[in-house]
């Protein structure tokens, strides 16, 4: 932390074009060792895909870069003679930064761009079954940034922490926030910190086929969503609601893509597996496998090319555990016979666990569109796109690209935003006195 903070005070003397020179080469230094990060990933938690790594760790760094390049931290950011207002950004400090099993390195790679565009030194707390991957990108990011010119201990990562440890670290008085990605247990505990703290919540995503939807692509992109790196991203879907009229059409282009639908049986063999009961969450052993793998586990013999492992369910629940968030490639789906009866299910899908994060739809009707976004407790909307790459943003749409996604007040946090470097500033507003009408303060 001592260290922290003197990289932060060397921070402050930096200008604009020193800063942008420092994020550059950061962000060419990650996207340069894309690939053997992502195999590294892969290599040490066996999770998801690593071709699917490199796609995140693009979007960690050459997505985000373009999206952040031309934003002004330092200095005098806005002014507003009208109003006689001037905005000056500024650093706000040392962050303290968790980092996750299912997006170890591209989350490093992310978090770290984004606090050096702030002009922030970041201190990084790995996940330990992602250490090895994690602190591999942490360097490479420092490295880089010292080359260009940016202070010594920019960038600081923990090889191993204990649970006390890592609640010092949020809780210390002089980190000045905690940017924590990662289990519901940790963002509660950085937001009991009593620091500042940016956190993210649980997806349980629905995603409703409507009546005028274009089926084979909406069935092609949420194959694309749900079997990007193994369905670890949070924002992959959780829940598949299909109007009646479409269903022999989706259950027929699922199959074509190599979906595997469950019977009943097997069904509870998958959730047995699948989801902790006592403790109501997935079981870590499922996270990032895939769909033949999985099914072995729950003894159950299915094609080695199986994509997707789909269950046709009537409840939404802990009496059907597999209506609530299991981040691996296994898709519920039910059918509805309307409109009102899929939008009714999509919103106890998304209270049972998802609150404030995502939900999608696909559909050609902008009038049900626009309905189904004002019921939805959600902080993005994924129109006729692939869940997990759409929430992520700057690829399929304009959303600004993030690997941390807020939930707002629904998911317990501060803000619903794709968390970026602008949230990392404090903002310091000059007020100047100008000619005021004090008519309405007389009598």
């Amino acid at each position: 932390m001592a260290k922290a903070v003197r990289a932060a005070a060397a921070f402050e003397q930096l200008d604009q074009e020193q800063t942008d020179r420092i994020v550059k080469k950061v962000c060419e230094a990650g996207f340069k060792n894309r690939e053997h990060l992502a195999k590294l990933a892969y290599e040490e938690t066996g999770l998801g895909k690593w071709q699917d790594k490199v796609t995140k760790n693009i979007i960690a760094t050459r997505v985000v870069y373009e999206d952040i390049k031309n934003l002004k931290t330092v200095g005098i950011i806005s002014e507003n003679p009208e109003a006689g207002i001037i905005e000056i950004a500024q650093p706000i400090g040392p962050i303290f930064a968790v980092t996750p099993i299912t997006n170890p390195s591209s989350t490093v790679l992310f978090k770290s761009l984004i606090a050096l565009k702030s002009r922030n030194p970041i201190i990084i707390r790995p996940h330990g079954a992602a250490r090895k991957c994690s602190t591999a990108a942490a360097g490479i990011c420092y490295e880089a940034a010292l080359q260009a010119g940016a202070p010594e201990d920019c960038i600081q990562w923990i090889r191993r922490s204990s649970k006390r440890e890592t609640l010092d670290f949020m809780g210390h008085k002089k980190t000045a926030l905690v940017l924590a990605t990662g289990s519901v247990s940790l963002v509660r505990a950085a937001y009991s910190s009593g620091n500042p703290a940016l956190g993210v919540g649980p997806g349980n995503v629905p995603v409703y086929i409507g009546k005028s939807a274009d089926v084979p692509f909406a069935v092609e992109q949420i194959f694309i969503s749900k079997t990007f790196d193994n369905g670890t991203v949070c924002a992959s879907e959780q829940a598949l609601v299909v109007r009646q009229c479409h269903v022999e059409q989706v259950v027929a282009e699922f199959k074509k893509r190599r979906a595997y639908f469950l019977s009943k049986k097997e069904i509870k063999q998958v959730e047995a597996v699948a989801f902790n009961k006592t403790e109501k969450v997935m079981r870590i052993e499922v996270i990032g496998q895939s769909a033949h793998a999985i099914a072995r586990m729950a003894g159950i013999d299915v094609p080695p090319d199986t994509g997707i492992l789909m269950a046709k369910l009537d409840e939404v629940g802990i009496q059907s555990p597999l209506s609530l968030e299991i981040l691996a490639p296994i898709l519920p789906y039910y059918e509805v016979k309307d409109f009102e009866q899929g939008i009714e299910l999509c919103r106890r899908i998304n209270v049972h666990g998802g609150l404030g994060h995502s939900a999608s739809i696909f559909s050609k009707n902008k009038e049900k569109i626009m309905y189904f976004a004002s019921v939805m407790n959600a902080g993005r909307i994924l129109v006729n796109t692939p869940a997990s790459q759409g929430a992520l943003g700057g690829t399929y749409n304009a959303l600004q690209p993030s690997l941390t996604l807020g939930c707002g007040a629904g998911g317990k946090n501060i803000t619903n935003d794709n968390i970026s470097a602008r949230h990392l500033l404090n903002v310091q507003r000059i007020a100047f006195r100008r000619p005021t009408d004090w008519g309405y303060f007389e009598g």
